[in-house]
């Protein structure tokens, strides 16, 4: 895997400067598969051409299982709608009250195996530069 070279990854922050993402609020985030690989299922069309359906694999309904599980890691979290697709999910989620608290993670870690154990392999070896540190920027400090 190559590591983010400012000079070749011409990516910009979409984040407001100077806003306080960890304070109260709803956040509609997208979390991508490393190298966009389908990971967690695929579109059905069939019949229904005007109404395609996401059909869940393993690692799908494990996405699932762990996104509606956040709010025992995290109580100031209320989850809304979101989909898994199958090379990302969207959800919405709402920060309510005083600041969550954010387990530390490892600088080295994708974060994802602090939350979830048994993942080693399923998602890849992501870097955390996309990690929750990019969701909420000052999270290590919560």
């Amino acid at each position: 895997m190559n590591k983010y070279n400012p000079n070749i990854h011409h990516r910009q922050s979409i984040r407001l400067k100077g806003y306080d993402y960890s304070q109260a609020g709803l956040y509609f985030i997208t979390i991508c598969c490393q190298n966009r690989a389908r990971l967690f299922g695929k579109i059905d069309v069939g019949a229904k051409i005007f109404s395609p359906q996401m059909i869940l694999n393993d690692a799908g309904k494990i996405a699932t299982e762990c996104w509606l599980n956040i709010p025992n890691h995290f109580p100031n979290v209320v989850l809304h709608e979101f989909i898994i697709m199958p090379n990302h999910i969207h959800g919405i989620v709402e920060l309510t009250g005083a600041k969550i608290f954010m387990p530390e993670i490892a600088p080295d870690s994708n974060g994802l195996h602090e939350i979830m154990p048994d993942s080693n392999g399923l998602f890849g070896n992501a870097p955390n530069s996309n990690g929750l540190n990019e969701i909420m920027p000052d999270s290590n400090g919560l």
